[in-house]
């Protein structure tokens, strides 16, 4: 088979999953890895004989896709605000969302009068580590700690920060049962806030493949974690320290209820215009 061929093997195949457009740019992710011909390559010998191995790799990973697994995970790997993360079925898929709260809380703290030597971070909820590492990286001087409550997700967030070359405290704990015992300046947190009711809402290539502990509020109450971070943020964020956090489109208002006594507590929207993010100042 030429690459050209697979291509529109590839594309008829996933036609129930994936449009046009979106086959074409997955048919030339796989090739990428499989083959190692970058777009360019693969224009170029698109009518060249794949090797029998590659052929048989790109049939499995075909095969893959159908079960609905996200390309994410079959890959091992995305991209993620500039950089390349790991990612296994032991933690979520960043989302564009969370990139739109890292670029709001790197330009808060930027505008912000913080000394960035000793400046100290909380992310609560890591997963994969996106957010501690891209933070890190652009705060280099910072102390970052954060903390998860799956040990086989701290294990992928450990193997990125070694990827990146950055330090991260990772702390193994359950957090809503977790006393914190520093102050902090930034406190930042994409924690699971899907209510249990709401699962039948979700797509099954995230909530089969996805853990759900990531996904699903452990509780009736959706606002379990919000909660627990508001009352933690009374204790334990710094005078003038700033709160970012990702939540509940769906509960926007009952959310910022939880924050009034920050001297200042917003509601923002993402790019879709759902209630999407909050930002405190203390």
């Amino acid at each position: 088979m030429t690459i050209s061929a697979f291509k529109k093997y590839f594309k008829t195949e996933l036609s129930d999953l994936y449009t046009e457009s979106e086959s074409m740019f997955l048919s030339s992710l796989f090739i990428h890895q499989i083959v190692d011909f970058d777009p360019f390559q693969q224009r170029r010998f698109a009518e060249q004989e794949l090797l029998k191995g590659d052929e048989e790799k790109l049939y499995h990973l075909v095969s893959e896709l159908k079960t609905g697994r996200p390309y994410q995970q079959i890959l091992g790997e995305t991209e993620f605000y500039g950089m390349k993360f790991f990612v296994d079925e032991n933690v979520l898929i960043p989302r564009p969302e969370t990139e739109e709260l890292l670029e709001m809380a790197i330009r808060e703290i930027q505008n912000s009068r913080f000394k960035v030597q000793g400046l100290k971070i909380l992310d609560i909820g890591t997963g994969s580590g996106i957010i501690p590492l891209v933070l890190k990286k652009h705060f280099p001087e910072a102390e970052v700690s954060s903390i998860d409550f799956s040990e086989k997700a701290l294990n992928t967030a450990k193997k990125n920060a070694e990827y990146h070359q950055l330090k991260i405290q990772f702390i193994h704990a359950d957090y809503l049962h977790f006393e914190l015992a520093e102050n902090y300046d930034i406190i930042i947190s994409n924690p699971p806030y899907i209510g249990i009711e709401e699962e039948i809402e979700i797509a099954d290539s995230v909530k089969e493949f996805e853990p759900k502990m990531a996904l699903f509020s452990p509780t009736s109450d959706a606002l379990i974690f919000y909660r627990k971070i508001a009352e933690d943020a009374k204790k334990h964020l710094k005078e003038n320290g700033l709160l970012f956090l990702e939540i509940n489109q769906k509960l926007g208002p009952e959310t910022l209820e939880l924050y009034q006594d920050f001297s200042n507590a917003q509601l923002l929207k993402d790019l879709s215009e759902n209630d999407r993010f909050i930002y405190g100042k203390k």
